[in-house]
This record gives structure tokens, sequence and C-alpha cells, in this order.
């Protein structure tokens, strides 16, 4: 059999390094072909080890360097644009959907176009467009895999049972870097100190949002759009082992778990495998060694987060779009030092209490929620800036009278 084609979008990013991680201990895949957002030194190494027929750069200024680079054979395209078009000409098998934020939502939609199968890591494509991607995906009779560590677990314990007889779902969240820090010192911690994470090596943006929470409110999303299912059959709670990746209640009391280490080569060679596990030679799962699992119910700074996924789940409309968007402009703020990490939920869900919802739900008009959203954040960061650097002033003066 002909090796599964492999295309990866956020080729250069965690999840696109360990899927490339994965696909080089698999004989039977292949990359095809890797896009990249600005990174093109480490995106011209892979495209030399991997060799694949195409890659893809979004900074069509550094294109030419890249071109350099490139081993003979390998295509480039580059441009604001390039991911999409890498997405339809590259004819793959399975798209791996690794990148962060809204970028992922067009080359997504062109890959159920081509009719690929879509393993997506990039959940805001579904927080921010699940009602567009989802009908969509349907009609085209295109299959898409969770890759996120609890999707995948959800996933994988649906099989237990029918649809019909879920009673409902749990994720576990680890809690992040500042997990058992109180809401005054989490409020201050400072950007090394939230991208600390105790288990997992994710990409920066993600790990913050595993500090805030926020990711499991886009997780909470995620599920009701891949799962088909209403918010109050969706729960979370905390598990900092993170070796019980969710679980599955059914209607006979029966509760399936799905359990592995906190290591995301597993959901991605699940989803390149699908429908087998794929043959990996892995240490065994040691309980006696871990001495125990523990669950807890969430904080109140963490159930503030959490709860922006149920509240965007019910307004509906472009809810998912504002709610994605804002934390997007609200976590680079943190990242830059614009914002205290106190200010990132608070600010996020400010900006969906103001937003407007919309007549009829296209592409059209979740980008422009997505816009509006990015620039009340902008806005109000701008403010906040301008209000501290008054009152610095103002001190000032004060000690030199």
């Amino acid at each position: 059999m002909k090796p599964k084609r492999v295309a990866i979008l956020g080729s250069t990013g965690s999840i696109g390094c360990q899927t490339l991680e994965v696909i080089s201990q698999q004989p039977d895949l292949c990359a095809c072909a890797l896009g990249a957002g600005g990174n093109w030194q480490l995106l011209a190494k892979q495209a030399r080890q991997f060799h694949p027929e195409i890659v893809a750069l979004a900074d069509e200024a550094a294109a030419s360097r890249l071109q350099a680079e490139l081993p003979s054979g390998v295509r480039l395209l580059a441009g604001k644009d390039a991911l999409t078009e890498m997405v339809r000409q590259c004819r793959a098998d399975i798209l791996l959907s690794g990148v962060v934020g809204t970028a992922g939502l067009a080359p997504a939609l062109a890959a159920i176009e081509c009719g690929a199968t879509l393993a997506i890591a990039n959940k805001e494509t579904l927080v921010m467009a699940g009602a567009i991607v989802m009908p969509v995906a349907r009609r085209a009779g295109v299959t898409l895999l969770p890759v996120d560590s609890e999707h995948s677990a959800i996933f994988q314990c649906l099989m237990a049972g029918k649809s019909r007889e879920v009673r409902r779902v749990v994720i576990t969240a680890s809690g992040g870097a500042l997990r058992g820090w109180n809401e005054q010192q989490a409020a201050d911690a400072t950007v090394q100190e939230a991208l600390s994470h105790p288990t997992w090596r994710m990409g920066r943006k993600i790990t913050i949002d595993s500090a805030t929470l926020i990711n499991k409110a886009l997780e909470i999303v995620e599920a009701h759009w891949l799962f088909d299912l209403p918010p109050e059959r969706i729960e979370v709670v905390q598990h900092p082992e993170s070796i019980v990746h969710s679980l599955v209640e059914f209607c006979d009391g029966s509760t399936i778990a799905q359990m592995a280490r906190p290591d995301m080569t597993m959901p991605i060679a699940y989803a390149l495998g699908y429908p087998d596990r794929p043959r990996r030679q892995l240490p065994p799962l040691d309980l006696p060694a871990l001495g125990g699992l523990h669950f807890s119910a969430l904080s109140r700074r963490a159930q503030q987060a959490v709860n922006l996924g149920y509240e965007a789940i019910r307004r509906g409309g472009s809810a998912g779009a504002v709610l994605n968007s804002a934390n997007e402009e609200a976590v680079a703020s943190f990242l830059t030092g614009k914002i205290s990490f106190g200010r990132i939920v608070p600010l996020v869900e400010e900006v969906m209490n103001e937003a407007a919802g919309v007549a009829e739900v296209t592409l059209e008009a979740l980008l422009e929620a997505d816009a509006w959203a990015r620039n009340q954040v902008s806005a109000r960061v701008a403010k906040m800036i301008k209000s501290t650097s008054a009152r610095t002033e103002k001190k000032a003066v004060g000690r030199e009278e």
C-alpha cells in the first residue's frame, strides 16, 4: 500500500514538530506538504529532512530566503493565502491543522472541499466557525478527527456506546502553570511564570490559555460541535497528573476513561492512523509508580474562564468567534507586557458581553465579528496603558512638588 499522504499546517509549531516526529517513525505515512507562518529556517530544515512536494510560508518577505535553502524539486508557495493554496494543490489524504488561531479556518474549509480527512489540533477553527465547518463537512462526507488530547479521548471513549446513550462527558484540566495559586498571586503572575507548564510541552499561546483555563472554555465549545452535545452535558474537572484525558458517562452509569501519559504524539498518531491504531514502541503506563490520581472541582478563578465557553454555546451566532479572537488579542497583549495576567479573562468577558448578535451565521459575519473583537480588546488595552501613564505622571509631579 502507498503511504498515507499527510499535509501539515503549522509544521514549525509544537504540534507540527510532534506530527513530523510521528511520521518519521511510521513508514506508512509521508509528509506531502508543510506550511508555516514565518519560521523559514525550521521549515527549510524540515523540507530537507522530509522532502515534501510543496511548502508554504505565510510571510512573503521571508520567501526568498527560504527558496534558497529548499532542496531540488520542492515547490514554494508564499503569501497570506499560501496555506490555503497548498491544501488545494497537495492532494493530501489527511490534513493536520496545527496553526494557532483563525489562520486555520480557510485552509480547513479548503481541505473539506478537496475531500481530505481533517485532523484538528487547531480548536479555534471550530470555536469560531463550527456552525459553518460541521455542516460543510457532513455534506461533503469528510471525517473530522480531533487531535486535542481531551477530544481524542472523548472520541475514543464514545466507541463504547451509542451517541444516544451518553449522559455526559467530563474534560480534565491540568490547571496549568498557576494551579494552586490564589487569585491575587495569579493576577500578578509574570509571563515566565505563566509559561512554566508542569506537564505539557506546548506553544506560548496555548500555554497561557492553560494557565487562565480559557483553553477549557474553548474545548467546551469544540466538544459541543464535534460531538453534538449541549453545554449542560459537558463538564470540566481539575486533574493535575494529566493521565486521564477525558471521561464519558453512559446512561447505565458506566464511565469510560481514556488514560495515557501526557504526550501529544499519542493523539496525533491515533488521528493519522485512524481507523487503525498505530503500533508504537512506548513504555507502558505504570500506575503503581504514579501512586495515585487526583480530581477536584475548579477554583473560582478557573470557573470564571470556563464559563465563557458555556456562554458562547448558549448565545450562538458569532459568540464563539468573539470569544476566540478577544482571547487571542488579550493573550498577545499579556505576552508583550501591555497588560497583567489578571486582566486577560475580564477583558475577554467584557468584550463578549458587549458583542452584538448576527442575523445569519456566514463566514463574512464571523470574520467581521473576529475583527471587531480584536479592535475592542486593542482599544481597551490602549486606554488602560494611557490611564496608567497618566497616573504615573501625576504621582511623579506630586513627588517633585
